[in-house]
Parts: C-alpha cells; sequence; structure tokens
C-alpha cells in the first residue's frame, strides 16, 4: 500500500462522517482527485477479505462491516421498524421520481397522503426536504438521503431494482400495480375511480 493509500485509509478511519474524494484529497492538502479515486478503489480492493470493508455510498466512502459478519454486532434486543405500507409506497415513490412534491405522490398513489407518513420517513433518516417546486403556491420537494441509500445497500439510485425485478421478489402486488396506472392505463372505462380512499393517520 502506497502513501496516499495509507492517509486515505487514517482519514476515513479517524473521519466521523463518510467522505466524498473531493473532500479527501483537499483534507490531505495536495492530492489529486483523480489520484484518491484510485487509491479509494485501492483500498477497497485490499479490505475485501477482511472483517470490514471500505464501501461508496452516494458518493461518500466509509468503512463499515463486512455483510456476512453483521449478525455477530446485532443487540440481542434489537427492535425492527417495519413501515407501514402506507409509508413504503411513499418512499419507493420518492426514491423513484424524485424530487416530488407531495401532491405529485398522491397523484401517483391515487389517495391522499398524510403528512405522518412523511414525517415517519423523515425521522427515519431516508426522505429529506429538496427544496421548492418553481411553480405557482412553491411546494415542498423531497428526495431521498444518503443514509437511505447506504441502510439499503446501495452505491446510486442507479441500483435501485426494476419494476420486474420488484415483482418477482413480491415487493408489488401484481393486482394492484400502482405503476401501471401510472404509465396511463386509466382506471375504469371512463378514466375515472369510482373509490377513494385515504392514509389512516394511525398507521403512520
Amino acid at each position: 500500500m502506497d502513501d496516499l493509500a495509507r492517509a486515505i485509509e487514517a482519514a476515513l478511519f479517524a473521519a466521523e462522517e463518510p467522505m466524498t474524494a473531493e473532500a479527501l484529497a483537499g483534507f490531505l492538502g495536495d492530492a489529486a482527485v483523480g489520484d484518491v479515486r484510485q487509491a479509494l478503489r485501492s483500498v477497497a480492493q485490499d479490505y475485501e477479505p477482511r472483517g470490514i470493508h471500505l464501501v461508496e455510498r452516494s458518493k461518500r466512502w466509509h468503512f463499515e462491516t463486512a455483510p456476512d459478519l453483521a449478525h455477530l454486532l446485532r443487540r440481542e434486543q434489537e427492535q425492527i421498524r417495519r413501515l407501514s405500507r402506507a409509508a413504503t409506497e411513499v418512499l419507493a415513490i420518492i426514491a423513484y421520481h424524485e424530487p416530488v412534491s407531495r401532491a405529485e405522490i398522491e397523484s401517483i398513489r391515487g389517495v391522499q397522503t398524510s403528512g405522518g407518513t412523511l414525517d415517519v420517513l423523515m425521522e427515519a433518516g431516508w426522505v429529506r426536504i429538496a427544496g421548492r417546486r418553481e411553480v405557482p403556491g412553491r411546494p415542498t420537494i423531497y428526495a431521498t438521503t444518503p443514509e437511505f441509500l447506504e441502510h439499503f445497500g446501495l452505491s446510486s439510485r442507479r441500483d435501485l431494482p426494476g419494476i420486474a425485478e420488484l415483482r418477482a421478489t413480491g415487493l408489488l402486488d401484481p393486482v394492484d400495480d400502482a405503476y401501471d396506472e401510472l404509465m396511463g392505463e386509466a382506471t375504469g372505462e371512463d378514466g375515472a375511480d369510482d373509490t377513494e380512499r385515504s392514509d389512516d393517520p394511525e398507521e403512520s
């Protein structure tokens, strides 16, 4: 391992948060960003067979436990936080269509979305406010966070599974597939939905 790779390893080990290649280059002084990226890949390769891995999530690098050893570090009284169906749908819509406003989310789902559903996703650290849409009313728009990518083991949103993959795993109900409606299929022959539903606030 050369001096630059060793310096990067030390910087990431001591860093409080994941760092981009650009941030590492600035931290190390006169290092070129291209050299830093190459050294990061070299360090990541060196750590592949070890108990911790160097990984990139949303263009930020950090060390994490090797996936096959994660069970050794879990607390015995771990609490599993399950999302409601409404929150799962909203999270998926934001991930695939970000940035989106609440009205756009409701248009895709075909139902009203309670503020509590978005609050749950923001409290989990997976969704953030990304600004405002430059249209009348300037509605708030939402996007996913680096923590979302990290939690689901994704390097970037390009790694999100396709619709066919989601359906194959059972994460999409083939009977109630909102994405088919999004692609232009009308609900009913006259194009109007005969029923309305809204999120149960207690669900959030």
